[in-house]
């Protein structure tokens, strides 16, 4: 089978970063996915969850 592209791992990476992925794309990643793939996408999703917590943050504290 063809390997996943980088589109298809980031949306898996979303859904197991909020812990709603399925077993059955849960296995897919495993046999089909590339690590590097997993890598940069959890690294951009982590760098997001930062910066929408640190904007929350900063407009709900008075400056």
């Amino acid at each position: 089978m063809s390997s996943q592209n980088f589109k298809e791992t980031f949306k898996s990476v979303g859904a197991a970063f909020f812990g709603v992925q399925s077993d059955k794309n849960r296995e897919r990643d495993f046999t089909q996915g590339k690590f590097s793939y997993f890598i940069i996408a959890g690294l951009i999703a982590v760098i997001l969850f930062i910066t929408v917590l640190i904007t929350i943050v900063s407009l709900v504290m008075p400056s």
